[in-house]
Protein backbone atom coordinates (compact mmCIF):
# COMPACT_ATOMS: atom_id res chain seq x y z
CA UNK A 1 0.00 0.00 0.00
CA UNK A 2 1.14 3.43 -0.79
CA UNK A 3 1.27 6.43 1.38
CA UNK A 4 -2.00 8.27 1.68
CA UNK A 5 -2.26 11.45 -0.29
CA UNK A 6 -1.82 14.66 1.60
CA UNK A 7 -4.26 17.31 0.56
CA UNK A 8 -3.45 20.99 0.38
CA UNK A 9 -5.58 21.67 3.45
CA UNK A 10 -3.72 19.10 5.56
CA UNK A 11 -0.37 20.66 4.59
CA UNK A 12 -1.60 24.13 5.53
CA UNK A 13 -2.85 22.95 8.94
CA UNK A 14 0.47 21.23 9.63
CA UNK A 15 2.41 24.41 8.61
CA UNK A 16 0.26 26.62 10.89
CA UNK A 17 0.77 24.30 13.84
CA UNK A 18 4.52 24.21 13.26
CA UNK A 19 4.66 28.02 12.96
CA UNK A 20 2.66 28.44 16.18
CA UNK A 21 4.96 26.02 18.03
CA UNK A 22 8.07 27.95 16.88
CA UNK A 23 6.58 31.32 17.91
CA UNK A 24 5.72 29.93 21.31
CA UNK A 25 9.28 28.65 21.72
CA UNK A 26 10.68 32.09 20.74
CA UNK A 27 8.47 33.87 23.30
CA UNK A 28 9.59 31.43 25.99
CA UNK A 29 13.27 32.08 25.18
CA UNK A 30 12.71 35.88 25.19
CA UNK A 31 11.06 35.72 28.61
CA UNK A 32 13.92 33.61 29.91
CA UNK A 33 16.52 36.13 28.64
CA UNK A 34 14.66 39.19 29.99
CA UNK A 35 13.93 37.63 33.35
CA UNK A 36 15.67 39.38 36.20
CA UNK A 37 16.90 37.46 39.14
CA UNK A 38 14.63 38.22 42.08
CA UNK A 39 16.10 38.40 45.52
CA UNK A 40 14.58 38.44 48.96
CA UNK A 41 15.41 42.14 49.32
CA UNK A 42 13.11 43.00 46.40
CA UNK A 43 10.23 41.13 48.02
CA UNK A 44 10.34 42.65 51.52
CA UNK A 45 7.82 45.35 52.44
CA UNK A 46 7.79 47.41 55.60
CA UNK A 47 5.01 49.12 57.53
CA UNK A 48 5.71 52.65 58.78
CA UNK A 49 4.40 54.28 61.97
CA UNK A 50 1.24 55.42 60.15
CA UNK A 51 0.40 51.90 58.99
CA UNK A 52 1.37 52.51 55.34
CA UNK A 53 3.37 49.93 53.36
CA UNK A 54 6.78 51.17 52.21
CA UNK A 55 9.91 49.72 50.66
CA UNK A 56 12.27 51.41 53.13
CA UNK A 57 12.95 49.96 56.57
CA UNK A 58 11.73 51.93 59.60
CA UNK A 59 14.08 54.28 61.42
CA UNK A 60 15.10 52.69 64.74
CA UNK A 61 15.38 56.19 66.31
CA UNK A 62 11.62 56.72 65.92
CA UNK A 63 10.80 53.49 67.75
CA UNK A 64 8.53 53.92 70.77
CA UNK A 65 8.54 51.65 73.81
CA UNK A 66 5.05 50.48 74.78
CA UNK A 67 4.40 48.71 78.04
CA UNK A 68 2.35 45.55 77.86
CA UNK A 69 0.16 46.75 80.73
CA UNK A 70 -0.92 49.83 78.70
CA UNK A 71 -2.59 47.73 75.99
CA UNK A 72 -6.31 47.23 76.60
CA UNK A 73 -8.43 44.78 74.63
CA UNK A 74 -12.06 45.04 75.68
CA UNK A 75 -15.44 46.51 74.93
CA UNK A 76 -16.21 49.71 76.79
CA UNK A 77 -18.84 49.34 79.50
CA UNK A 78 -22.23 50.98 79.05
CA UNK A 79 -23.06 53.77 81.43
CA UNK A 80 -25.65 52.46 83.84
CA UNK A 81 -26.93 56.05 84.25
CA UNK A 82 -28.33 56.05 80.73
CA UNK A 83 -30.74 53.10 80.94
CA UNK A 84 -33.41 53.77 78.33
CA UNK A 85 -37.05 53.73 79.34
CA UNK A 86 -38.38 50.25 78.50
CA UNK A 87 -41.82 51.65 77.69
CA UNK A 88 -41.90 53.31 74.28
CA UNK A 89 -44.47 55.13 72.23
CA UNK A 90 -45.31 54.74 68.57
CA UNK A 91 -47.98 54.75 65.91
CA UNK A 92 -49.62 51.67 64.40
CA UNK A 93 -48.74 51.84 60.70
CA UNK A 94 -50.37 48.55 59.73
CA UNK A 95 -52.58 46.09 61.57
CA UNK A 96 -54.74 43.30 60.18
CA UNK A 97 -57.26 41.76 62.56
CA UNK A 98 -57.80 38.79 60.23
CA UNK A 99 -54.07 38.02 59.95
CA UNK A 100 -53.38 38.79 63.60
CA UNK A 101 -50.26 40.92 63.22
CA UNK A 102 -49.11 44.41 62.33
CA UNK A 103 -46.32 46.95 62.62
CA UNK A 104 -45.70 49.88 64.94
CA UNK A 105 -43.44 52.80 63.99
CA UNK A 106 -41.37 53.76 67.03
CA UNK A 107 -41.52 57.53 67.63
CA UNK A 108 -37.89 57.69 68.87
CA UNK A 109 -36.02 55.51 66.39
CA UNK A 110 -38.53 55.57 63.48
CA UNK A 111 -38.11 51.78 63.15
CA UNK A 112 -40.96 49.47 62.21
CA UNK A 113 -41.49 46.93 64.98
CA UNK A 114 -43.52 43.76 64.54
CA UNK A 115 -46.54 43.20 66.81
CA UNK A 116 -48.61 40.04 67.16
CA UNK A 117 -52.18 39.94 68.44
CA UNK A 118 -51.12 37.72 71.36
CA UNK A 119 -49.08 40.62 72.82
CA UNK A 120 -51.98 43.13 72.77
CA UNK A 121 -53.48 44.22 76.09
CA UNK A 122 -56.37 46.03 74.34
CA UNK A 123 -57.69 46.18 70.78
CA UNK A 124 -55.74 48.46 68.43
CA UNK A 125 -56.40 49.88 64.98
CA UNK A 126 -54.28 51.37 62.24
CA UNK A 127 -53.30 54.95 63.11
CA UNK A 128 -53.58 54.52 66.91
CA UNK A 129 -50.84 55.91 69.15
CA UNK A 130 -49.72 53.12 71.48
CA UNK A 131 -47.28 52.37 74.29
CA UNK A 132 -45.25 49.16 74.14
CA UNK A 133 -42.08 47.41 75.20
CA UNK A 134 -39.68 45.69 72.82
CA UNK A 135 -38.02 42.31 73.05
CA UNK A 136 -35.74 40.55 70.56
CA UNK A 137 -37.68 38.23 68.28
CA UNK A 138 -36.73 35.70 65.59
CA UNK A 139 -36.28 38.26 62.82
CA UNK A 140 -35.82 41.47 64.79
CA UNK A 141 -37.54 43.31 67.59
CA UNK A 142 -41.10 42.47 68.63
CA UNK A 143 -43.49 44.73 70.51
CA UNK A 144 -45.14 43.36 73.68
CA UNK A 145 -47.47 44.84 76.31
CA UNK A 146 -49.10 46.94 73.57
CA UNK A 147 -51.98 49.22 74.56
CA UNK A 148 -53.43 52.34 72.97
CA UNK A 149 -53.05 55.78 74.55
CA UNK A 150 -56.46 57.35 75.21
Amino acid sequence: MGRSRETYNKKEVRKRKEKKRKEKELRRLERKENEQKSSLDNMIAYVDEDGMITSTPPDPKKKKDIKLEDIELSVPNKNSDEDPDPVRQGTVTFYSESKGYGFIKDSETQENIFVHKSSLLEEIQQGNTVTFEIIPGKKGFTAVQVKPIR
